[in-house]
């Protein structure tokens, strides 16, 4: 299994801190927030840690030299942000032939590794990807997922006004090859994951659910949060 984590972003909604720290590492409790990903995945066993660079990116490469994990680490320039999508056509052939990891690195998580890639082994018939759920406190701020009584999603909605399910999307996915050829035939280099390709599977999209911890660190108050937090510390 190999993994693209998404580190490119602005960050825009934490300025100031991030116009002098890139988001992925801006520090919960003394540690950049990707040490917290290198080490849950590391410590899984994933062959290969693919992670995209654009804000700040010498940051970034100077933490990523340091880590225990570099040897399984291939940072990649991406001089343009291509979106969720496009960074996955972009860097496709580091990824390999079969299933793949898709992680949005600029959250805080933890959850077990394994029982999500159990899961998606064993999902229901026809299920092309497999997507990382949490149940939020602000659905209004998250893309809000319903599903079937197999946890396949029926339904999709991108920061809903008003919402009765707090189940969301956790931006983590495991997706089959034929999700990548699908991004391919769009046509276009630059692709959003949950605007363009997520509504597209419905009905075709398993579920796994973190019980344990997650948490959009995007906000200044969300961010201020993580640090209080103590659900990802757990197996440090």
């Amino acid at each position: 299994m190999r993994a693209l984590l998404l580190a490119a972003g602005l960050g825009t909604r934490l300025r100031p801190l991030t116009d002098t720290v890139p988001k992925c590492l801006v520090p919960i409790r003394g540690r950049p927030l990707l040490a917290y990903w290198l080490d849950l995945l590391g410590r899984a066993g994933l062959e290969r840690l693919v992670i995209n660079l654009h804000h700040l990116p010498e940051q970034v490469s100077r933490f990523l030299e340091g880590s225990p994990w570099r040897d399984r680490i291939d940072p990649v320039a991406e001089p343009r942000l291509l979106g969720t999508g496009g960074s996955v056509l972009a860097h496709r052939a580091l990824l390999g032939d079969g299933p793949f990891m898709v992680v949005h690195a600029d959250n805080l998580s933890r959850f077990d590794v394994a029982a999500f890639l159990e899961r998606h082994r064993r999902r229901p018939p026809g299920c092309e990807l497999t997507m990382m759920t949490f149940t939020t406190e602000t659905p209004w701020s998250c893309g809000i997922v319903e599903v079937d009584p197999a946890g396949v999603v029926t339904a999709f909605t991108e920061k809903p006004a008003h919402s009765t399910s707090r189940l969301a999307n956790g931006a983590v996915y495991l997706l089959e090859p034929s999700v990548a050829d699908a991004l391919a035939g769009l046509g276009k280099a630059e692709v959003d994951l949950s605007t363009e390709v997520i509504p597209r599977y419905l009905g075709r999209m398993a579920t796994f659910h973190n019980a344990v911890y997650h948490r959009d660190i995007g906000t200044p108050e969300a961010y201020r949060q993580a640090q209080l937090d103590t659900g990802y510390l757990e197996g440090r």
